[in-house]
């Protein structure tokens, strides 16, 4: 990832609260066999657990779940039963991106495009990523990693109940689905089927690149261009606009 001075968030709570708000993140590994791809990826939902101490190597971990029959995993599942370790040898990386990015057309720069012309189009985006090593779980015999999983699904499962869909019972709203509302052995085929990962976080780093870089008045047009265009998508993304040019300003004064 590209991390202009500008855009960059050097703010490690500030990129915990960014994957808390968008827990789907993309999990790349680079895994040598001569079975399965070297580079691949996959959409994974995950927990993320946050430790106390701001001086330990590790920030913190993450954990999920994936399908057994993902050649994603299947390649990690290889690794670990070539190995006497469960851990994999190589760094993962798993990208997030937030629900809300957009073209910005070059007319939106109501300064610079009147006197000069020297606009190009770009795409506003905020993104956090995450190196680390990857703890599997995949042998379904063993009580560890039903132990494991049952605590992932169940925290998972509370997150997206409670913090992604709302349901917290209270102020009439419905109660959140629990995993102890399906059959116990219906959860427990399920876990048969599935691996767990649990990440160490190592390195976290991340972006909003929202026009900050422009000049005043050019921000202004890109806060105008958005919500002219009426879309909750728009609003959110001239308001993120306005937010973090004001940062930047407020940064440049303090100089």
């Amino acid at each position: 990832m590209y991390l202009r001075a500008v855009h960059a968030e050097s703010s490690t709570q500030a990129l915990f609260e960014f994957i808390k708000a968008n827990p789907l993140g993309v999990i790349t590994t680079a895994i040598p066999s001569p079975t399965y791809r070297f580079l691949q990826s996959s959409h994974v939902p995950w927990v993320l657990d946050v430790y106390d101490d701001p001086e330990a190597p590790v920030k913190g971990r993450l954990r999920g779940h994936m399908a057994k029959q993902n050649p994603q995993s299947k390649a990690m599942i290889e690794a670990c039963t070539n190995s006497s370790t469960s851990t994999l040898q190589q760094d993962v990386m798993i990208l997030f991106t937030g629900a809300h990015h957009h073209y910005v057309t070059p007319k939106f720069y109501t300064e610079t495009k009147p006197t000069t012309a020297k606009v190009v189009p770009t795409w506003n985006y905020a993104a956090a990523q995450v190196y680390g090593k990857a703890t599997i779980y995949y042998d379904s015999s063993s009580s560890e990693t039903s132990e494991y999983l049952s605590q992932q699904i169940h925290d998972l499962s509370q997150l997206c109940e409670t913090s992604v869909m709302g349901y917290t019972g209270r102020e009439g709203k419905p109660g959140p689905w629990s995993v102890l509302d399906a059959p116990e052995r219906y959860i427990d085929i399920m876990k048969k089927n599935i691996i767990g990962i649990e990440v160490s976080i190592e390195t976290i780093e991340g972006k909003f690149k929202m026009s900050q870089e422009l000049g005043q008045g050019d921000r202004n047009g890109v806060i105008e261009g958005f919500h002219n265009l009426g879309s909750d998508v728009g609003t959110h993304i001239a308001e993120m606009v306005k937010e973090r040019g004001e940062m930047k300003d407020a940064e440049k004064n303090k100089q």
